[in-house]
């Protein structure tokens, strides 16, 4: 080990009990700690740090005697209420993208291991997710409950709903379920009422409401429900009768109109006839706002979003209760943010309006403009705050509609939020961490190490707002001109550089990518893109694996895997036909489409298998994604040319 002398670097505030730690950095974040030798403190001018004789970033933090606080999970905050001072943050990492949690101070407070990892919540509680399944931790990342169900949501009125394979049930903090059985759909609670529904037999689709315990507070006799607001909700009883009903499942009123919807502020949007205009009832069933809309949403603080446009074209106004106009019924866009604000969203290109949209902000009282700077997003206001995006920047405005000063400005498109002490930005796909005072404390790591000398850089290419493409370029590999051809050719996969300008491109994309394996000299990464066309139903979504010999840098195909002359692709068709035929989970797969497996099949690798896949609408629907069949390497282990060079890679 080398020692660095401390003597001089102490202050008079730190002089008794100084003490060091030392930290390595290894790609992701200070993350590895190096143990550091007892001294006898009783001698401080001896004070020193140790670090190894080993190649690398070292920090050392000197620490007097003082408390740390931000080395806590939980603090009392400004109001007294216990503030959780741990962040989800995701690693990028040889093993792939793994999520942990952050301190206040940037520092990794639980080590990322999850494949996701969500917020805490205010029990103290946070879901993750592993492998397909969700689970629940602690602040100390205990697992509360191990990662067992599909889904668990957030927790309201102490009570989660969570999911299996059988179906939706409530669970308390500890994870116990509390439904005797499961549902088809389960809201979570709302004032003690949770919504949910079960197929009845010679009724169809039928919705009630459970208790708090798990109980069925009210039976399932409505065609359609809406959660509790006020302690009341709305229920569809049958074809054109609709009711407001009480927490015992009692009627207050009823409605005989084919259309009845959400209240709000004492006022529900409704038909007066089928496929006819809109107006607004109040909840005794008497008319206030005569029908003359062609859309009309629920009302808030007072005001509703109405259009009058004709043949589902967009004329978007805002009304009081009187169904006087507000704001003139003449935006592509309104959207009501809370705090008696609104965004006004009018088409890019009126010629064009799949093109997108840009806000601006107006008072929701009187209609004024406040700002008249154009935003392309916008989300609502909180404490006198809203995030939003422009064609460059993400920030938060204040009520006047301006950039509230002293907050982070990030370049990118995204949101920022409120995350206990920290403010997270989640901009352009990735996660960074700034203070109050717009500080960066913490942001995702841009260098994947692998192996000594090897190591994957992320770069980034965003030749305008519409384009985004994270790219890898490979470090170590000996051979300048070998590097040089290596990450030319991942430029080219990743759709970078060569790109249409946007005025004349009918699409947007977006490109990222992940270490899928690395083993010996070999290097898998995954090429993600999805292109949407403007004005499409969905994008189409484009996957590509390389592996790569980090020594020649060659692009292993298909057929590298194999012995020279070999049939591989007759043995490996008759292993996917089987497959399909007889494993449940490829039912999807559309009659007949399979025709076999073609010498340049797309596919990747792990140590055990060979993973061969379609592409969205080859072989089965969009919605199956990228069909994939999973062939253990000792199923066709006399097929594998063992001594080739592909399997030597990472053999």
């Amino acid at each position: 080990m080398i020692k660095i002398s401390l003597n001089g670097m102490r202050t008079a505030k730190k002089a008794a009990g100084t003490t060091a730690e030392v930290w390595k950095w290894d790609g992701s974040g200070w993350n590895e700690r190096i143990s550091q030798p007892v001294q006898d403190i009783r001698s401080p001018e001896m004070d020193y740090a140790v670090v190894p004789p080993e190649p690398g970033w070292y920090r050392i933090d000197i620490r007097g005697g003082e408390a740390d606080v931000s080395e806590r999970e939980e603090l009392a905050g400004e109001d007294g209420l216990r503030t959780i001072s741990l962040h989800p943050a995701p690693f990028r990492l040889k093993e792939g993208m793994l999520w942990g949690y952050i301190r206040d101070n940037g520092r990794i407070g639980i080590e990322p291991r999850f494949d996701y990892a969500e917020e805490f919540q205010e029990n103290g509680l946070a879901v993750i997710s592993s492998k397909d399944r969700s689970g629940l931790i602690d602040t100390a990342g205990k697992e509360v409950i191990k990662p067992i169900y599909t889904y668990i949501g957030p927790f309201e009125e102490g009570r989660a709903v969570a999911s299996d394979s059988k179906g939706y049930f409530l669970i308390d903090e500890k994870g116990k379920p509390l439904t005797g059985r499961r549902y088809d759909y389960l809201n979570a609670l709302q004032e003690g009422r949770a919504l949910f529904s079960k197929t009845i037999e010679g009724s169809g689709i039928r919705y009630g409401y459970l208790d708090r315990d798990g109980r069925e507070a009210i039976a399932a006799r409505y065609e359609d429900a809406t959660d509790f607001k006020d302690g009341k909700a709305l229920v569809k009883l049958r074809a054109e009768e609709f009711a407001l009903i009480g927490k015992n499942g009692e009627v207050l009123h009823t409605y005989r109109y084919p259309y009845v919807g959400n209240p709000g502020d004492g006022l529900l949007a409704f038909q007066a006839e089928e496929n006819g205009r809109y107006g607004y009832i109040n909840e005794e069933g008497m008319t206030v706002i005569q029908p003359q809309f062609t859309s009309a949403l629920p009302f808030s603080e007072g005001r509703a979003v109405v259009n009058t446009a004709e043949n589902y074209e967009n004329a978007y106004g805002l009304i009081d209760k009187s169904g006087s106009f507000i704001i003139p019924a003449r935006y592509d866009q309104v959207q009501q943010l809370g705090e008696n604000r609104v965004a006004l969203g009018t088409p890019l290109n009126p010629a064009e309006p799949y093109r997108g949209t840009v806000y601006t902000i107006a008072d929701a009282s009187t209609g004024r403009i406040l700002s008249t700077h154009p935003l392309r997003g916008v989300n609502r206001y909180s404490d006198g705050l809203a995030s939003v995006y422009d064609q460059r920047e993400t920030y938060f405005i204040d009520r006047t509609g301006n950039r509230a000063a002293g907050m982070p400005v990030v370049p990118g498109s995204g949101t920022l939020s409120f995350s206990g002490r920290l403010i997270r930005a989640d901009v352009d796909q990735r996660t960074s961490y700034y203070d109050r005072s717009g500080r960066q404390v913490w942001k995702e790591n841009t260098l994947i190490p692998l192996r000594p000398p090897y190591a994957v850089e992320e770069r980034k290419f965003k030749p305008d707002f519409n384009y985004l493409v994270y790219y890898p370029h490979v470090q170590g590999i000996a051979d300048s001109s070998v590097s040089a051809r290596v990450n030319d050719r991942l430029k080219e996969l990743s759709l970078v550089d060569n790109v249409t300008p946007e005025d004349q491109r009918d699409y947007s994309y977006t490109g990222d990518f992940s270490v899928s394996f690395f083993r010996k000299y070999l290097l898998q990464l995954e090429l993600n893109g999805y292109r949407y066309p403007y004005g499409a139903a969905h994008g189409m979504p484009t996957r590509i694996f390389t592996p790569i010999d980090l020594r020649t840098g060659k692009f292993y195909e298909l057929k590298d895997l194999f012995k020279p002359g070999v049939k591989y692709t007759d043995r490996l068709s008759e292993i996917v036909a089987r497959q399909i035929e007889h494993d449940p989970q490829y039912s999807y797969v559309f009659e007949g489409a399979f025709k076999g497996i073609a010498p340049d099949q797309p596919f990747y690798v792990d140590g055990e298998a060979l993973y061969l896949y379609f592409a969205p609408y080859e072989i089965a629907p969009y919605a199956a994604g990228f069909p994939t069949f999973r062939i253990p390497f000792a199923e066709i282990m006399g097929l594998i040319n063992t001594e080739g060079a592909f399997w030597r890679s990472f053999h």
